[in-house]
């Protein structure tokens, strides 16, 4: 089943899964997830995803992640300095995961992004480690999987959309997989990414 925790909250219940969900967590003030990243609740998120526990942080999320420490780099601020809310292409890097089995390598699909910060940079050192590791998880393309500046909607370092830290048991990315479970209100391109967590 699925249980809500609050961020007042000491403790999680025992969770096979935690999300770190999108959205403007303390209204975006200071930085991205930088309060969020202080709250009561975190201490237990770190411990969970030390453990080996599954975390997904998914937009505002990855950002939480980004400032807890739980993934290297940032999330800065779009290229063109504007909010961005569109359905993008991203490509799928690495699909030996937990969370990512379910898709083909290479494989092209269609998400919406909604953010302001989604612009992700690292230090070249990292950039090797995540290359040299295939701790890519997607990537920004065009629908023919082009991978380009062009195809890059907020700036990001080699288009990454999406990492993995070094265990593969956290996932942080910008793009939106939960709004695209439903053929009627976008497309399906999401669903194999929680089928996957099911594998």
């Amino acid at each position: 089943k699925n249980q809500m925790v609050w961020h007042n909250d000491h403790s999680i219940p025992k969770s096979d899964l935690i999300v770190l969900p999108g959205g403007f967590s303390y209204g975006d003030y200071l930085r991205c997830g930088s309060i969020a990243s202080k709250s009561k609740i975190i201490k237990s998120v770190i411990d969970f995803a030390n453990s080996g526990g599954l975390v997904l942080g998914i937009c505002n999320g990855f950002q939480i992640l980004t400032e807890t420490g739980l993934l290297k780099g940032t999330l800065l601020r779009n290229k063109n300095l504007k909010f961005i809310n569109k359905d993008i292409n991203i490509k799928v890097i690495n699909n030996n995961t937990k969370f990512s089995n379910k898709y083909k390598k290479n494989q092209v699909l269609k998400i919406n992004i909604a953010h302001n910060e989604g612009n992700y940079f690292t230090s070249s050192n990292h950039l090797k480690e995540l290359k040299d590791k295939n701790l890519i998880a997607f990537k920004y393309c065009d629908k023919d999987g082009t991978i380009n500046e062009k195809s890059n909607p907020n700036g990001s370092i080699k288009n990454i959309a999406g990492i993995f830290n070094i265990k593969k048991n956290i996932l942080g990315m910008m793009p939106h997989p939960e709004r695209m479970v439903d053929s009627l209100i976008s497309n399906t391109d999401g669903v194999n990414l929680f089928s996957s967590l099911l594998n």
